[in-house]
């Protein structure tokens, strides 16, 4: 793909989004997760495009508050890719808000499982082995060396990918739409975030129904029962429950509240 050369406003907008990275879960919150902190990233980006439009500048502040999740490195290559397509959609209207949703979706759980696994799990555990080696010893250096090769390694990975997102963003969309393979690649981008919400739904989602149903000398455990039929159902419905509420107009706050409330009160009673 051909790299676009970047002027200095594109320059300038990147830089500052740089920096605003780095706080990446500034008012994280289990709603939204670091949908405040994209959006603060994103913020001269969208400044930038859509300076003479408040319609548009309105439109894209909201669709960068859906909920958004992943490792704090890929972080900064996707809000490089989505100030390209923001771009896009400006300029030639050949990108759509849907599709820019749909692609953030799709490379939030991939990026985070391979990110997670590089830095926290591997270069982390590095990290710490060779400065608690000298802080046992009583040096400075274990704590100096800790945040270099852990903290900072991040934050130079970070430069580069947030100008990779933009400048090889562009050509990656003018390559797919060349090719006539936009429609595929929404789609896809579609199915696979839809997946990976599925997925976070059986992760993350657990009702723990604590309900014995006594037949004559038989005890039936209700939880075994749904759980031999659908695994996960009980989830399932929660989650199709409460998008209906909001749906509706329920706030995700008063929602929080009445799980919770309800929760003590089936804890009290024996249900969960």
């Amino acid at each position: 793909m051909e790299k676009k050369v970047l002027g200095a406003e594109e320059k300038k907008v990147l830089n500052s989004m740089f920096w605003r990275s780095h706080l990446v879960f500034t008012n994280f919150n289990m709603v939204k997760m670091e949908a405040n902190g994209f959006t603060l990233t994103m913020t001269p980006a969208i400044e930038s495009i859509y300076k003479d439009d408040p319609e548009g500048k309105k439109e894209a502040y909201l669709r960068h508050q859906n909920f958004f999740n992943t490792h704090a490195v890929p972080f900064s290559f996707i809000a490089g890719l989505s100030y390209a397509m923001e771009k896009e959609h400006h300029d030639n209207g050949s990108v759509d808000g849907q599709t820019i949703e749909s692609i953030k979706a799709s490379l939030m759980g991939p990026t985070a499982g391979m990110f997670d696994s590089l830095f926290f799990n591997c270069l982390r555990i590095i990290a710490a082995g060779i400065g608690i080696g000298l802080c046992a010893e009583g040096s400075i250096l274990g704590t100096i060396i800790f945040i270099l090769i852990y903290g900072v390694s991040q934050s130079v990975v970070k430069y580069f990918f947030i100008n990779a997102g933009y400048v090889y963003g562009t050509s990656f969309i003018d390559a797919v739409f060349s090719s006539g393979l936009m429609s595929a690649l929404t789609k896809a981008a579609s199915v696979l975030g839809l997946m990976m919400v599925g997925a976070m739904t059986a992760q993350m989602v657990n009702v723990p129904l604590n309900l014995t149903l006594n037949v004559g000398q038989t005890s039936v455990v209700v939880q075994d029962v749904v759980n031999q039929i659908f695994p996960g159902l009980l989830g399932v419905l929660l989650l199709f429950f409460l998008v209906r509420l909001i749906k509706k107009g329920a706030r995700p706050t008063q929602l929080i509240i009445g799980i919770f409330v309800f929760a003590l009160v089936g804890a009290f009673i024996h249900i969960f």
